[in-house]
């Protein structure tokens, strides 16, 4: 191997590439000695060495064997990933080679792995199920969860007790010990806890390390959820002191090279709760159309590349929202202050300027840095008020602004027909506002109304997000698409196959393309089939994803597409900010990451953001039982949402939750799960339960750590 010439100012000569290298030249598992003598590398390096082959054992790309040698993870025949458990406690390998298919792993074949690890999978030959590979966990490279939340069970004596994880897919029991709470946990409290050694196939040793308090409370859920989630939570010191540095308030000389845009009426509208504020627009009709301001907080000029601001916002990916709390992604000093767009104060702020044409097409964009103050902080009720209902009293409050609200709603709705113009999806899908009592816990669970003040917003927002996207591509920068692929024709066939046997049946497009679904949504808009056509279309979409790749966005009919408009509380849009700047030639953005680099991150984001939505779904449902455990007994009307081999899900219409009646449940009759239709039908009486069906229900019990709401038919319709 060629000797490596000596880097400038004392840095490692040799890089990951060179150690990856190495392995491929020799082909065979490498030892710590043949590191200096192939390399050429003296062992004052010994340190940068060890820290190169940590990370490389990090990423997968490496692994330790027993002789104490390292070998290619793909030269051993073995595949990295994260372990995934199932409910059934069935796992798969999701392999961080994207190319490859989920491998699935027996639970005999888990070794001490848990649900969310990082491991080292060896495919079993000849096996196989489905379209997955069988594989045998061979090592853990690195652990989800260095905590475990659980419930005690009992106590065993000697100061320990029994307990199970809250987590369903962690399917063990727990010793656990310890004197951290100073006192004897109760039985059904919940607990935080150090795993240590496992004792036996499905028992571990653990240690107390602090106690969550009692099931039944709505804050303790929340924070339970973060933990089986691995949210973060506290920021470290180095954070925290980094971001108290910053000032209060921009300073005067931040404001050099910037266009002063403090002389428009730039308002904020966001939600009743919102405390973080990273948009801002502002409209003017002009001679032949509009004309259209979207400020965004310029958060890049205060969180440089690779401080440790920037470090963990990396990490952390994005904000976490929950019913009750918000885990941000920068310190409350920047998210709430600095680099919110707080009213009546000036604000640095990347601005899209962007001209439309009378009927909505696009125009021209330029963008620049800018320093804006919003001169007021909206809610989408005030607006929905002043513009769609007319109200006199909100109208005089929003007088100052009003006018320029009245354009930006033509135009927001001119945008929005051209979006439909050219396909675009609109999913009416109602999400759950839920109220909390003083202690935290639910007291009302409905549906959340939303209007055309939500809806001109996210035109403004999308328009931006467009233009943006188009100048990076001409500029040939490297930055984050966010893309949507289409779905696959199997989803489609079988979302078609199952509408046709619906009340929709006679109006459904013959062809089923993706192309149609949006004439199928029309088509359910305002019927009782909506909820469960739109919930239906959901299911059958590909997942968003942040790329380098230059792909369409499915789901809003646009070719070219980025997340721009909320740096505060996505780190994508960081990325997008910093690739304007260099674009644009801004001083101090002369340099930005390579194509490679941005394009592993946006894997680490796309991973960061289905934990998000994980623990979204996952509060939504523990908040949902926790409500309903008050309503047992109580009759509901509902609508069939889903249904399965073992009975069938209700949308219920009273309050805004979801529950199952089990076929267990039901007995005037055998039933035979038909998948192609979606249907159960009675072998004896034909009676049949379908996806959109309105039946009555009965709530018969709630389990919340399971977080299951079972419901019965009401006795008369069952015996129908």
């Amino acid at each position: 191997m060629a000797k490596k010439k000596k880097k400038k100012n004392g840095q490692c000569p040799i890089t990951h590439k060179d150690i990856l290298g190495l392995f491929r030249e020799i082909k065979r598992p490498v030892k710590m000695n043949d590191f200096y003598r192939f390399l050429h590398l003296s062992k004052r390096w010994r340190r940068d060495l060890e820290d190169m082959i940590a990370f490389l054992e990090k990423d997968g790309k490496i692994i330790r064997l027993r002789g104490g040698a390292w070998g290619l993870t793909k030269n051993l025949h073995l595949i990295t990933g994260k372990l995934e458990v199932q409910r059934s406690g069935v796992g798969f390998v999701l392999p961080d080679d994207k190319r490859r298919a989920d491998i699935f792993v027996p639970p005999h074949a888990f070794g001490t792995a848990m649900h969310g690890d990082t491991v080292a999978v060896a495919l079993v030959p000849g096996r196989g199920r489905g379209k997955s590979q069988d594989g045998r966990i061979v090592r853990i490279l690195k652990r989800g969860n260095e905590t475990i939340s659980c419930r005690v069970l009992k106590k065993l004596g000697k100061g320990q007790y029994l307990c199970r994880p809250t987590d369903f897919r962690m399917n063990f029991s727990l010793l656990v010990s310890g004197d951290a709470l100073e006192r004897r946990p109760r039985k059904g409290e919940l607990l935080v806890v150090e795993p240590n050694e496992q004792v036996e196939p499905a028992l571990w040793a653990a240690t107390i390390l602090e106690s969550l308090g009692e099931e039944e409370s709505g804050s303790v859920q929340e924070r339970l959820v973060k933990i089986n989630n691995d949210i973060p939570m506290e920021f470290p010191a180095a954070v925290l002191e980094a971001a108290s540095m910053l000032p209060g308030v921009p300073d005067e000389e931040d404001f050099e090279d910037r266009v002063d845009l403090r002389y428009l009426d730039f308002v904020t509208i966001d939600g009743a709760t919102a405390k973080d504020f990273d948009d801002a627009v502002y409209v003017e009709e002009q001679n032949d159309g509009y004309r259209l301001w979207v400020a965004i907080a310029d958060v890049s000029h205060y969180v440089p590349e690779y401080s440790v601001l920037d470090i963990e916002a990396v990490e952390r990916a994005n904000s976490y929202y929950f019913p009750q709390s918000v885990e941000p992604m920068f310190p409350v000093a920047l998210s709430n202050g600095l680099c919110s767009l707080n009213p009546r104060v000036p604000r640095l702020a990347m601005v899209a300027e962007t001209f439309f044409y009378s009927d909505g097409s696009y125009g021209k964009s330029k963008f620049y840095p800018a320093v804006i103050q919003s001169k007021a902080r909206l809610t989408y009720g005030q607006v929905k008020q002043a513009l769609l209902d007319n109200d006199e009293k909100e109208r005089a409050v929003l007088a100052p602004v009003l006018p320029m609200l009245e354009q930006a709603e033509q135009l927001a709705r001119l945008l929005k027909n051209k979006r439909n113009e050219r396909g675009s999806l609109d999913f009416d899908v109602p999400e759950p506002l839920i109220t909390f009592d003083v202690a935290g816990d639910p007291v009302g669970l409905d549906r959340k109304v939303r209007h055309f003040g939500h809806m001109m917003i996210e035109e403004f927002m999308i328009a931006a997000n467009e233009a943006v996207a188009r100048f990076l591509t001409e500029a040939e920068v490297p930055f984050l698409y966010r893309i949507h692929p289409e779905p696959s024709q199997d989803k489609l066939n079988a979302f078609f196959k199952v509408l046709r046997r619906t009340e929709l049946g006679e109006v459904m497009p013959e062809e089923p393309t993706a192309e149609n679904l949006q004439l199928v949504l029309k088509a359910a808009a305002g019927t009782e089939q909506e909820y469960v056509v739109n919930r239906l279309a959901l299911r059958t979409m590909m997942q968003a994803q942040y790329t380098t790749d230059h792909e369409s966005h499915f789901g809003l009919a646009s070719d070219c597409y980025c997340h721009f408009t909320s740096p505060i509380r996505r780190y994508a849009d960081l990325i997008v900010h910093r690739a304007l700047k260099y674009a644009l030639g801004v001083k101090g953005f002369e340099f930005i990451r390579s194509e490679e680099k941005v394009h592993k991150i946006g894997d680490h984001l796309n991973k960061r953001e289905r934990v998000a939505m994980d623990a979204e779904r996952e509060i939504l449902k523990r908040i949902t039982a926790l409500y309903m455990v008050n309503e047992v007994g109580r009759e509901f009307t509902g609508v069939v949402s889903g249904v399965a081999e073992f009975g069938f899900w209700v949308e219920l219409e009273e309050v805004m939750a979801e529950g199952m009646v089990r076929l267990s449940s039901i007995d005037d009759d055998y039933y035979v799960y038909l998948s192609e239709r979606q249907e159960l039908v009675g072998e004896r009486t034909g009676k049949r339960y379908a996806l959109g069906q309105v039946v009555k229900v009965w709530l018969h019990d709630v389990n919340v750590s399971r977080m299951e709401v079972n419901l019965r038919l009401r006795e008369e319709d069952a015996q129908e």
